[in-house]
């Protein structure tokens, strides 16, 4: 029988699921991998991905764009000091949003089983 340290554990999920870190100019800014929301969290991330990809006109890309980051940033002071930084710019928000995506969508649970 094998044995191994919860902290072993925890460092492989780090390594597995970690977060995005934006570096700015006071500091770096971490955004959590889906998984390691709440569920509560998870699913309103999953509602404003829907919004954001529906043609909708009345949508607010820039208010769903940051109201995500809010979800998914380690901490309210995280997501402030991010959204400050961008000001209000729309195509970064956007890179920001996808780079997200893409670094974590590695991470996310699947349906298939390999």
């Amino acid at each position: 029988m094998s044995t191994i340290s919860l902290d072993t554990i925890r460092a492989a999920a780090e390594a597995k699921y970690g977060s995005l870190d934006i570096e700015l100019e006071d500091g770096t800014v971490r955004l959590l991998n889906p998984l390691r929301l709440s569920k509560e969290n998870r699913k309103a991330l999953a509602d404003i991905q829907g919004g954001i990809n529906s043609d909708e006109s009345e949508t607010d890309q820039e208010e769903m764009l940051a109201d995500a980051l809010r979800l998914v940033a380690q901490s309210e002071k995280h997501a402030d000091k991010l959204l400050a930084a961008i000001g209000g710019d729309l195509t970064v928000l956007a890179e920001v949003f996808e780079n997200y995506v893409k670094g974590t969508s590695a991470g996310e649970a699947s349906g298939s089983r390999d």
